[in-house]
């Protein structure tokens, strides 16, 4: 017998048919004697409606009601979840995050969770009942009210759930049957990773890769909480229920590294299109100078990514090349302008076609190499590299967005994950 947190997220429990398939993968788990805990996302659509519907009467709503408003599409799921698996005659109730509680702090519409008392929640699952909670939400403890955690948060809401339940696994069910280890949509040939580490599904998640909310990983990391990924899409009698000295056959289990018997030098290659190049050119090179420039960005919640600064012959002016998310590059370049009242003249200039490209691999520790190769194969197929960011486990390069699907194509290729 296993303890099992199940999240299912929009497309899952998209309309009555997919939320009675969602039942059926529930019902197997039940059968086989295990004990349950579902987390729920809105219905497809439904969060995008709602928050259309806010912005419409007011762009600039008080964030409680924003969140009063945007979170009861997950109340709606977890009902209309409930009332299907007692259909099926099985002993379920719907949870919202108050009723638990899900505490969180009062940055309403990006709440974080602060803590969950999940006893009352753990009796109900060991006395058999299966417990069907709202993702995205819990309630704030300073007046109470609702808080929602941000798009995505239902995966958070997994996680935090399966710590506190003792769960043996959290299994994210998505339209995709695992990780791959790249876009299968751009390279045909990317192969299902059976097992990957925290780190890199951390690394993969920031990078572009959309399976998993990074917050949900970090989280994982920190409790030890094992993840899979599986699709809700496959018939439930084709999966089997749960089996914790097996999570490795199905779909992708995300895990510590000492669980991975042999690692891969580079485990998959990521890629984020939302990306923009920032260049400010001829800036005075002295001490201070960059404080001045990346303190105001960051004061106005504005995070920068990779930065390259380069010494003019004179040694006197210096060029910096940063880059930011797409959608903050009209704020970035207000504070920039504000910057340079106080700072005296320098020449701003801007793009948003451009990409960023990550080979990610915990392989990366133990073997050199890594980098020079992904150069020289971007090298050759003449693609310029724009800025470099690295980290224990990741190569990251800025290129033009023209050479995206080349890049990844080429990268894939040679470091030998078209036949892992």
């Amino acid at each position: 017998m296993a303890v099992v947190v199940m999240k299912f997220g929009g497309t899952s429990v998209a309309n009555i048919e997919r939320i009675q398939n969602v039942a059926r993968h529930v019902k197997r788990e039940v059968d086989a004697g295990n004990k349950v805990a579902v987390v729920v996302s809105a219905m497809a659509g439904a969060t995008n409606q709602l928050v259309d519907w806010v912005r419409e009467l007011s762009p600039l709503c008080d964030a409680r009601e924003y969140d009063a408003v945007v979170a009861s599409g997950e109340q709606v799921t977890a009902g209309l979840l409930a009332i299907a698996l007692q259909s099926a005659g099985i002993t379920a109730r719907s949870w919202q995050g108050w009723q638990i509680p899900i505490r969180t702090d009062a940055t309403h519409g990006a709440a974080r969770i602060a803590e969950i008392d999940g006893g009352r929640l753990r009796a109900r699952v060991e006395q058999g009942e299966v417990a069907v909670v709202t993702g995205f939400q819990g309630i704030e403890s300073d007046h109470g009210r609702i808080a929602t955690l941000g798009r995505g948060g239902s995966d958070t809401s997994a996680v935090a759930i399966a710590v506190a339940i003792g769960a043996d696994v959290c299994d994210i069910y998505t339209d995709v049957d695992g990780v791959y280890t790249t876009d299968p949509r751009v390279v045909p040939e990317a192969q299902r990773i059976a097992r990957i580490s925290y780190e890199e599904m951390l690394e993969m998640a920031s990078l572009g890769s959309k399976v998993l909310q990074t917050r949900s990983v970090e989280l994982a990391m920190v409790y030890g909480v094992r993840l899979r990924v599986l699709s809700s899409f496959v018939d439930p009698s084709d999966l089997p229920a749960v089996d914790v000295g097996a999570l490795g056959d199905i779909g992708t289990t995300v895990c510590s590294e000492d669980e991975i018997v042999e690692t891969q030098v580079v485990s998959g290659i990521a890629f984020a299109k939302d990306e923009a190049k920032v260049t400010i050119l001829n800036i005075e090179d002295k001490p201070g100078v960059a404080a001045r420039i990346f303190g105001p960005l960051a004061e106005s919640s504005i995070n920068v990514d990779m930065i390259v600064q380069n010494v003019a012959p004179d040694g006197l002016h210096t060029d910096m090349t940063f880059t930011v998310q797409a959608a903050e590059l009209p704020r970035a370049l207000k504070v920039l302008e504000r910057v340079r009242a106080d700072l005296g003249e320098f020449e701003i200039r801007s793009s948003d076609d451009v990409v960023k490209v990550s080979v990610i691999g915990i392989g990366m520790r133990s073997h050199a190499g890594v980098a020079a190769k992904m150069f020289q194969t971007l090298s050759d197929k003449g693609i310029n590299i724009l800025a470099i960011s690295t980290s224990e486990i990741k190569v990251s390069v800025l290129i033009n967005a023209d050479y995206a699907e080349l890049a990844v194509r080429a990268l894939h290729e040679v470091y030998g994950l078209d036949a892992q």
